[in-house]
């Protein structure tokens, strides 16, 4: 099977492209407004960019009648927004987030969880999650698609303050992932988490694989 996304009709019941490209991190996204309603929303097209400065990117698709989202709205308006790292213990928290709702609607309240103050952002943090990026926002890219729908909005921020909780840390100073359990997403409906973590190191790499690691 093969096929031209752009020419072709889709030869499968259901698109291949979203459910190639994966297992994708969440962006779930915690912003305010001008006039202070904040929001949270979920968004699978979500990255780090680089490390020195860190710098993190998002991808937010407009509404099918042209609408931007209220996240890209709010971090151009203010200049900031938070990254929440959504687990599988606030997986039905983050899929309540991800419901379209009024600009006036605060979506903490709706999905059930609790606003922790950030040390620079207006924006509030997810209190239950167990890390946290405050972003600077940079700027926004807009690349038009074929439909309202299709057209979207590229955000780049800059990592100004990370929160990590000490009870996701292990005796070495590094972040437990499968005591976290990062969920992800896939294609159609599906999600997955993280159980289950294995390390490869480059053979011969020596010093130069350190920057991998992460290592200060």
């Amino acid at each position: 099977m093969d096929y031209n996304p752009n020419t072709d009709p889709n030869p499968l019941p259901f698109s291949a492209f979203k459910a190639c490209t994966v297992p994708r991190p969440i962006g779930w996204l915690s912003t305010i407004s001008g006039n202070g309603i904040c929001n949270l929303a979920p968004y699978s097209q979500w990255q780090n960019l680089t490390f020195d400065p860190p710098m993190v990117m998002f991808a937010a698709n407009q509404y099918p009648d042209g609408r931007r989202k209220d996240t890209v709205q709010n971090a151009e308006e203010t200049g900031w927004f938070i990254w929440n790292m959504a687990t599988y213990d606030l997986r039905e928290a983050v899929n309540k987030s991800a419901q379209a709702f009024d600009s006036k609607v605060d979506e903490f309240d709706h999905a059930g969880v609790n606003k922790k103050i950030a040390k620079q952002a207006p924006a509030p943090m997810v209190a239950e999650s167990p890390c946290h990026f405050e972003c600077s926002y940079i700027s926004t890219h807009r690349l038009p698609g074929n439909s309202p729908v299709g057209t979207v909005d590229i955000v780049f921020g800059r990592v100004e303050q990370i929160h990590v909780e000490d009870h996701v840390l292990t005796s070495d100073g590094k972040l437990d992932i499968p005591k976290i359990r990062p969920i992800a997403r896939m294609g159609y409906y599906d999600y997955t988490v993280v159980n289950e973590v294995f390390e490869m190191r480059i053979p011969g790499a020596g010093s130069a694989a350190d920057g991998l690691e992460g290592k200060v």
